[in-house]
């Protein structure tokens, strides 16, 4: 996050507007890869924030790549969020809109290793029984992709 903290260092705590992208990475059994966030300890999709000069579907396969040792093959789009719903104040105090562009991932490779300093663990979870609690900014994007699965005719 090498702009935003330069960016912090000038507004400090105050609200952002923080692009960036998050990956839903489905595997064969039809689970979703969730890591426990070290700051605040919540589930959540593995994503971060958008660097200068970077396209969305750079950040979504470097975060994923950085945060999870998976290597996004093909990835789709799945919807862009923003709004009041997706603001978050961080438990250090910063505080940010999000501005988030979610993409499903069933076509990876590697092998899962979390990255120290922002993940304390990783697993697949069924959509019927993920873990709590939800990082809060990824708990709508978790459950609009619940809720389209769940819908007849849809894989």
């Amino acid at each position: 996050m090498g702009y935003i903290k330069e960016l912090r260092k000038l507004v400090g705590t105050r609200p952002l507007l923080m692009t960036g992208a998050c990956v839903i990475v489905v595997n064969g059994k039809e689970q979703i890869l969730l890591q426990q966030r070290a700051d605040n300890f919540c589930w959540g999709l593995p994503g971060g924030s958008l660097e200068l000069g970077e396209s969305l579907q750079e950040v979504a396969k470097r975060e994923l790549y950085e945060e999870t040792g998976l290597v996004a093959n093909k990835f789709e789009l799945f919807n862009v969020y923003s709004g009041r719903r997706f603001y978050y104040k961080y438990p250090h105090g910063d505080e940010v809109y999000n501005v988030v562009t979610a993409y499903v991932c069933c076509d990876f490779s590697g092998r899962l290793k979390k990255e120290d300093k922002e993940v304390e663990a990783l697993d697949f979870f069924d959509i019927s029984q993920l873990p709590s609690p939800i990082n809060p900014p990824d708990l709508p994007i978790i459950n609009e992709f619940i809720a389209k699965k769940n819908e007849p005719g849809i894989n």
